[in-house]
């Protein structure tokens, strides 16, 4: 096997692994074990061709359809033939399941379904001894092949919800280019260590997580982040295991390989969500519990009327066959662990890691949004919010100021540039640079003296504010903001307002959860002024300023004592003891750091949308269950009845395998209907 087929077969293993070894996708905890879809659908289509000769040789079919097969010596144990094996090769697999089910005292429908073709295969078995009766050998055949083929449809649709985390695995490129002092060696992913390098060409995945130290492109990160856009990469940007280089070669130097990347954690967190329990789980789980025990009742009452009402021993056994099958519980054990799955992964794919599942549950019943101010709905770096000026241009005095500011390492210096960087203007070179400690920076810009600084600077020189300026200035300090002054000749001709930059998703998450009928808090360390100016800004009625960091989560402490569901949401670190007081943590911005330990859902992105589309996604998926649970028992208050023969002295008798057909209908429907939230538009 060469190097590929290895990394394929291995990539295949794992993701086989992660399909199959989740116990809370299973309706009931092993009731597939050992198995995986290829086995179920080779053991339906082996039983679906061995029961068309039972179908054939079976009296009862052929009085049915009134007609005769051809002959020959031994043709009347056809049925005894192939129906054992069937049962055999079929059956033995819910006998396996129902051994697994009592072991651990949890009966539940493998159970049912054991109990109903042992129950029928022995009395066949008793028939074809000798006892007087009728044998069940083509209701027994085709139940067990309808039965695999619910079972495995069943599979297939979990698959199907499982497959984006077999899809992250194939994310990962088999080889990387890692560079060395004299060549560049093709080597296995496997074989790299933080502080190789490696190259990237355009088109190639990125082997690992790490930082660009040469080069420049843009990056598609949807498949981790969700982001549309691909995102420009420059020297000491990360990038992410996984994600494809669109345009120019880079050098990248790794810093995290194998379960520390990423996108190995974003899988451990998925996985992690779709195997967490759920109320509405636990829910089913009682439901298919006692349904069983129903079940068994039912069939034993069954079982007795008919043997004292029936003229034949066959026909009491059919009617207890048929309330076994068509009360199992298969539905149900479907109804919430596929919700979760395709929830849990449809979240993924927008950058919603769920670590919790019961969060993304609570989401659903949230009062209040508690955000953190810095870094969350703003970008927690200053820049400019309005020029003011006296006889120039708006754009000419920010680019004056930011030619001598980009000599700066001040943070107000870096906005200032920043802005001028955004707006697209050209930026001057200033000769004679030199700092005023304490005061600004000055130099010459198109041969004019230029000061740029904030009151001190003023201060210094005797220099006045103009009229001008001074109302427009007093409600930007009024307002918390920064002002900054342009000095040319000794007088102020501009100044500029800076301020923690507001994000402009922040206006829709907002707005957004207005609508979904939650009310919008905001909690910050800054002044009550900046605060308060935040706030109106976007409309946020309730605000907390001046706020400790060890305080925050008093804060949460008292909204919660009020009564409401409140959720936090902050960057996870100096936040983490608020994200773990609220009801839903939500940790925000995390990037390529998704291990934050304090939130319950981690956003992958710097977007407080994300949190507009929580809690949307955790009221369709909660929709989703109910409906699954109310189908998936409801039906059972009509077919119970009905397979007990309530109906047969108008002629209406439900045979067993018509009966299994009505069950695997209803898991059917669930699984159509747990599909549909695939379809839910978060944006």
């Amino acid at each position: 096997m060469n190097h590929t087929e290895h990394n394929d077969a291995a990539r295949q293993e794992h993701a086989e692994h992660r399909m199959h070894g989740g116990p809370e996708l299973r309706p009931t905890r092993e009731r597939h074990a050992g198995h995986d879809v290829e086995v179920l659908k080779r053991k339906f289509w082996v039983a679906l061709i061995l029961t068309i000769p039972v179908l054939i040789y079976s009296e009862g079919v052929q009085m049915l359809l009134r007609f005769e097969p051809p002959g020959f010596p031994g043709s009347d144990y056809v049925p005894f033939i192939f129906g054992t094996i069937i049962f055999f090769y079929g059956g033995v697999f819910f006998i396996r399941g129902a051994a697994g089910e009592l072991l651990e005292r949890t009966p539940g429908m493998m159970t049912l379904v054991a109990l109903a073709i042992s129950v029928a295969f022995v009395y066949s078995l008793a028939v074809t001894l000798g006892l007087s009766g009728e044998a069940l050998y083509w209701e027994l055949s085709t139940l067990i092949t309808v039965m695999l083929f619910g079972h495995w449809m069943e599979m297939s649709a979990v698959g199907r919800a499982r497959g984006a985390l077999s899809e992250l695995v194939k994310l990962m490129p088999d080889d990387a280019e890692r560079i060395t002092d004299s060549e560049t060696q093709t080597v296995p992913v496997s074989e790299l260590r933080p502080e190789d390098v490696v190259l990237v060409r355009p088109g190639g995945k990125v082997p690992a997580d790490g930082e660009v130290i040469d080069g420049s492109t843009h990056v598609n990160e949807a498949m981790i982040t969700g982001e549309s856009r691909p995102v420009s990469k420059e020297p000491g940007d990360q990038v992410i295991a996984g994600t494809v280089n669109e345009e120019g070669a880079v050098r990248v130097r790794i810093t995290k390989t194998g379960k520390d990347t990423a996108l190995a954690r974003i899988m451990a967190l998925v996985e992690s969500a779709q195997q967490s329990r759920s109320r509405a789980q636990a829910l089913a789980d009682r439901a298919a519990y006692w349904l069983t025990l129903i079940a068994v009742v039912a069939g034993g009452i069954t079982f007795a009327v008919w043997v004292a009402l029936a003229p034949t021993l066959g026909f009491a056994l059919e009617r207890t066959v048929t309330v076994l099958v068509i009360a199992c519980p298969h539905a149900l054990g479907l109804a919430i662990p596929l919700v979760i799955a395709i929830s849990t992964t449809l979240a993924a794919r927008n950058g919603l890691l769920v670590r919790e599942r019961l969060a993304l549950e609570n989401a659903r019943n949230l009062d209040v949004v508690v955000f953190d101010k810095t870094g969350t709905l703003t970008r927690g770096e200053h820049g400019v919010v309005a020029v003011h000026t006296v006889d120039r241009e708006e754009n000419e005095a920010l680019a004056m100021m930011a030619g001598v500011e980009a000599k700066s390492e001040h943070v107000i210096a870096r906005g200032i540039v920043r802005s001028a960087v955004e707006r697209g203007l050209s930026i001057p070179e200033a000769a004679d640079f030199r700092a005023l400690p304490g005061r600004g920076v000055e130099g010459r810009v198109n041969g004019r003296n230029v000061r740029v600084g904030g009151p001190k600077l003023l201060e210094s020189q005797n220099i006045e504010v103009p009229q001008k300026l001074s109302e427009e200035l007093r409600r930007a300090r009024e307002s918390g903001q920064t002002i900054v002054y342009l000095v040319e000749d000794g007088r102020v001709s501009a100044a500029v307002a800076l301020a923690d930059i507001i994000r402009e998703e922040s206006y829709e998450a907002v707005s957004g959860l207005k609508t979904e009928g939650i009310s919008v808090a905001m909690i910050t360390g800054d002044s009550e002024d900046v605060a308060r100016s935040v706030a109106a800004e976007l409309g946020i009625d309730e605000y907390f300023a001046e706020v400790l960091p060890e305080d925050k989560a008093r804060m949460i402490e008292q909204l919660k004592e009020q009564g409401r569901r409140v959720a936090m949401v902050g960057d996870g670190v100096n936040d983490a003891p608020a994200l773990v007081t609220a009801d839903v943590g939500i940790a925000i911005g995390a990037g390529t750091d998704v291990a934050v330990e304090a939130g319950s859902i981690v956003l992958v992105r710097n977007d407080p949308r994300d949190v507009v589309r929580i809690v949307r996604l955790s009221k369709a998926s909660y929709s989703k269950m109910l409906q699954n649970l109310a189908w998936a028992t409801g039906y059972n208050v009509v077919a119970i009845p009905l397979a007990a023969g309530v109906l047969a002295g108008y002629g209406i008798v439900l045979p067993p395998a018509l009966g299994a057909l009505f069950m695997s209908a209803s898991t059917v429907i669930v699984a159509l209907n747990s599909q549909l939230l695939r379809r839910l538009r978060m944006g």
